[in-house]
């Protein structure tokens, strides 16, 4: 009879554990479909053929913040974007899910070079988006972006995590 109630405290703990295991992965994956809260803003220019253009963006520093971008996100403005400041030179790549709006993934090395850019994304997209080489950070903005304003590769960034401004 001992056994018997031992066994039947196990399965009620296991029980209770995956329970409490489904409730909090329910958490997460609720979290994980809202757009992270407006990020603060500040300027970060680009230096293109035709002249300087200068954006408002929101600066992902923190892994979290990096990992959600823009998902989710109803609408991104003209002249508005994300960077996303990978701390040091790495490969990097990005994806679309959880994306609703078309974006121009402009990649740029550590000293404020554009090494390339995809243009028109696909929303909800999982394929994977890659850097040409060693890139610092992604400036994210809305498809036609680069080409509306001759955003090109070789242009040059200014924003103070590639030692400018």
């Amino acid at each position: 009879m001992v056994f018997f109630r031992r066994i039947v405290r196990y399965v009620a703990y296991g029980l209770l554990f995956l329970i409490g295991l489904a409730i909090v992965m329910t958490a997460v994956v609720s979290a994980q479909d809202a757009p992270q809260p407006k990020l603060k803003l500040e300027n970060l220019e680009i230096l293109t053929k035709t002249g300087i253009r200068v954006f408002q963006i929101e600066f992902a520093q923190t892994e979290d913040q990096r990992r959600v971008g823009l998902m989710h996100r109803q609408e991104v403005p003209d002249g508005e974007g994300m960077l996303f400041d990978f701390a040091r030179p790495q490969p990097v790549a990005m994806w679309m899910k959880n994306t609703i709006v078309s974006l121009d993934m402009i990649f740029i090395r550590a000293d404020g070079t554009i090494a390339n850019i995809a243009k028109n994304t696909t929303p909800f997209s999982q394929d994977t988006i890659y850097s040409e080489g060693y890139v610092k950070g992604v400036l994210e903005v809305v498809a036609g972006t680069a080409d509306k304003y001759g955003i090109a590769p070789g242009d040059k960034v200014s924003h103070r995590i590639f030692g400018t401004r």
